[in-house]
């Protein structure tokens, strides 16, 4: 293994300035996204752009896509893969993208306080279950237990977002220290495991199962355990405009994918068959991996411990009801 590297990413910015700056790198990505919903095409059907990663997340959306639930809905829906979700917020604000799957809710809820965002909730995406997510490190690792992770550099996709903020509180949980952050795409985390730039990753299916694979990395910890079982972790969102605009299609969206959902949490072997379609794994590694729980109707209750969490780690400065932000 190469000798540790001494690159250090920069600490996260706090507040509206480090959300500022996240929204104008990630203007660049998506510049070139088509326009979104509001055109029909030949078939009569209502054109709507979607981005979404490349997540066991994401499973219901294409689902709903195969299976013919968004054209028994009139809605032809187009999806724009993204690497994180926060890409897609720009062309989301200036409606070249109607609807984000796989919306880590941290984000989004942080930019609805800011005034960011009139955020809506066209559905929920999953919750977690056990080891969706993994602390992984590499085989030989000297770090044998959760409490060794107190100061040890931590890869996770986005800073202060929905792994670090269930991280911090499985390990406070066992009253473990806290690890440092540093933000790594879930494509190159294998990578900068393998080349000691980091001590651990956090790393997401279908990526956890492909590390764990690959690279002979072990599990130090279920991301998926304690505190974070069952929690929201994602969902559809889409802004209060295009909800108004459209209210027949933001409802036809919504039965689509709970009606996917709930095809995904009676029978997992149709996201199995799915996550080769649109992610990287194959069909031997779908069998493998090990999936979120896939709600098919939205939970004001649940999303209230994810707020309450946030709250606690100072995510959210006051408490925001996400009852009013579900569309019905």
């Amino acid at each position: 293994m190469p000798s540790r590297r001494s690159h250090r990413l920069s600490r996260s910015r706090s507040g509206t300035a480090r959300l500022a700056a996240l929204l104008a790198a990630a203007a660049l990505t998506l510049a070139g996204c088509d326009s979104g919903g509001g055109s029909h095409g030949a078939d009569g059907r209502q054109q709507l752009t979607v981005a979404a990663l490349p997540l066991t997340d994401s499973a219901a959306l294409y689902l709903a896509r195969d299976r013919g639930l968004f054209a028994k809905e009139g809605l032809d829906v187009r999806i724009q893969p993204v690497q994180q979700s926060i890409q897609a917020l720009p062309a989301l604000l200036k409606g070249q993208v109607d609807v984000i799957a796989s919306a880590n809710y941290v984000t989004y809820l942080q930019a609805y306080e800011k005034g960011t965002l009139d955020l809506r909730i066209l559905a929920e995406g999953v919750r977690i279950a056990p080891h969706m997510m993994d602390v992984l490190v590499p085989g030989d690792s000297a770090l044998k237990s959760p409490a060794d992770l107190a100061g040890k550099k931590v890869a996770v996709a986005v800073l202060n977002n929905i792994q670090s903020l269930t991280l911090n509180a499985i390990l406070d949980a066992r009253h473990a220290g806290r690890p440092v952050y540093r933000q790594i795409l879930f494509p190159q985390m294998g990578p900068a495991l393998q080349r000691d730039q980091v001590d651990a990753v956090h790393a997401v299916e279908p990526f956890d199962t492909a590390i764990q694979g690959d690279l002979g990395a072990r599990v130090l910890l279920d991301g998926g355990s304690g505190p974070a079982k069952g929690l929201p972790a994602s969902g559809y969102v889409t802004t209060a405009g295009f909800v108004k605009k459209d209210p027949k299609a933001a409802a036809g969206f919504r039965r689509a994918v709970e009606a996917a959902s709930a095809l995904a949490a009676k029978d997992p072997s149709a996201v199995r068959t799915e996550l080769p379609k649109y992610t990287k794994v194959t069909a031997d590694q779908a069998r493998s991996i090990h999936l979120p729980a896939y709600p098919p109707t939205a939970d004001p209750a649940v999303l209230r411990r994810l707020v309450r969490l946030m709250r606690a780690q100072g995510l959210l400065t006051k408490d925001v009801d996400p009852a009013p932000l579900l569309v019905k």
